[in-house]
């Protein structure tokens, strides 16, 4: 049997109609409105200007913003805790008691009331700072926070005196760290403006922790294995 050949005429009767093509002008302009609708490109800056139309602003109230701290932290695994200012000493001595807290480093200043609890109480002087064999041996430190962002469950210090120097929560395994509701932000760009760039600013998104290859999680590597905060809501 012979095949037909394309152009035979009886195979070309057999074929659909082709459907006129659209005018390739009115075309073209159509998807060219429509790019333009869609692109929105704002002005370049000038030479050596940065823009800095960072959203500043939060549409969440302070207990919203303490709800979504609570859980970005716990995503992160961290321990936490949520009390008023009456009853965060107690929150903190029960949770020191309950891991068998024994030696506590502690900054210049206190971040919360510790007369509850009898351990030993190692103070950083920054005169006579506490050596890192002492850091490495106790039990766990506490401190308090500069700012914390509700939006990426990041805890961000700036030595002040009820944080300390940097190597106070970087060697100790077990970092105890107290917010209050009003240190609370959504976003980065909200936080920046309370911070000084002058100062040491350390930034924490839960415990320290690092993934091999095969993507195995280990903690404590570069840091405190365990993360514990106490969040501190209005009364």
């Amino acid at each position: 049997m012979v095949a037909a050949h394309p152009r035979d005429p009886a195979v070309t009767a057999a074929r659909p109609a082709a459907r006129p093509a659209p005018h390739s002008g009115d075309a073209r302009e159509e998807v060219l409105a429509r790019i333009r609708t869609a692109l929105v490109v704002p002005a370049p800056p000038a030479p050596g200007e940065v823009l800095r139309d960072y959203r500043t602003e939060s549409a969440l109230d302070p207990a919203a913003r303490l709800d979504l701290l609570a859980d970005r932290l716990a995503d992160y695994r961290a321990v936490v805790h949520r009390c008023t200012a009456g009853d965060a000493a107690a929150a903190v001595t029960a949770a020191l008691r309950e891991r068998g807290v024994r030696a506590l480093v502690l900054p210049p200043a206190d971040a919360v009331d510790l007369s509850g609890w009898d351990g030993e109480r190692l103070r950083d002087d920054p005169v006579a700072p506490l050596p890192v064999t002492t850091l490495d041996t106790a039990d766990a430190v506490l401190t308090g926070c500069a700012v914390a962002v509700a939006q990426t469950g990041t805890i961000v210090l700036d030595a002040s005196p009820d944080q300390g120097r940097r190597a106070l929560t970087l060697v100790p395994d077990h970092h105890l760290v107290v917010v209050r509701a009003a240190q609370i932000v959504t976003t980065v760009p909200e936080a920046l403006p309370r911070l000084a760039p002058t100062r040491p600013l350390t930034w924490i998104s839960g415990p320290s922790a690092t993934s091999d290859i095969e993507l195995n999680r280990v903690e404590g590597v570069h840091g405190p294995r365990t993360l514990e905060v106490f969040l501190i809501e209005d009364a």
